[in-house]
């Protein structure tokens, strides 16, 4: 499965097997930021949490804990980066 990404205007497309699906940007310099700081917290927040499973603090069912914190704040960090905001692109409107 190949997927190639190319930018073209202000459109990022995504084409997946024949299938292309244009990402507008969505979100301003605000919400960027404020989209990179989350993700930052949450990829910090992931690697405390996983020192803290590592020395036997936390179980070790806290490796799943550790995975969704920062798989969520990879992707927030790359919604910082796309400029586009999944929550908006569904119909919500956020504050920021």
């Amino acid at each position: 499965m190949a997927i190639e990404v190319f930018e073209k205007h202000s459109f990022i497309y995504y084409k997946l097997q024949g299938l292309n699906m244009a990402l507008t940007c969505n979100i301003g310099a605000a919400g960027k930021a404020a989209r990179l700081r989350t993700g930052i917290l949450g990829v910090a927040g992931g690697l405390g949490l996983a020192v803290l499973v590592a020395t036997g603090i936390l179980p070790s069912i806290g490796w799943w804990a550790v995975a969704a914190s920062v798989a969520g704040g990879s992707f927030s960090i790359w919604e910082a980066r796309a400029g586009w905001c999944v929550v908006r692109a569904m119909g919500f409107k956020t504050p920021i």
